[in-house]
């Protein structure tokens, strides 16, 4: 599948939208890589490159413009609206959310309120 990361680098924070895994102890935590990290609320995080088979390597905090991504299921997770500065663009298909935002730096800032429901069964 074919991808364009953006050659811009964009500095300035921006407000941005995650899909996080809601732990049954109410912690949450990345979906997929570096699974067992704890992500705090309102404390600014750097992305660590943790390298895993059977997925494609795009170091960086992924998160997205809009709270918009049919290819995932929200069972046992939750849509947080983050802020991310140090990012760069990649874009997607539309049926995968379309672009990509992946930040060297995110922090969380809260659950989204009225948060999309749907995705990917």
């Amino acid at each position: 599948m074919s991808f364009r990361l953006s050659e811009k680098v964009f500095t300035k924070p921006r407000i941005a939208y995650k899909v996080l895994r809601l732990r049954r102890d109410g912690s949450l935590g990345p979906l997929f890589i570096n699974r067992r990290q704890v992500i705090p609320l309102n404390t600014w995080l750097i992305a660590e490159d943790h390298p895993t088979e059977g997925f494609a390597h795009r170091p960086g905090w992924h998160a997205a413009p809009k709270p918009f991504a049919p290819h995932l299921t929200l069972k046992g997770r939750i849509w947080m609206k983050v802020e991310i500065a140090d990012y760069r663009k990649l874009w997607r298909p539309q049926f995968q959310g379309g672009a990509w935002l992946l930040a060297k730096r995110m922090r969380v800032i809260g659950a989204l309120k009225n948060a999309p429901r749907g995705g990917a069964k």
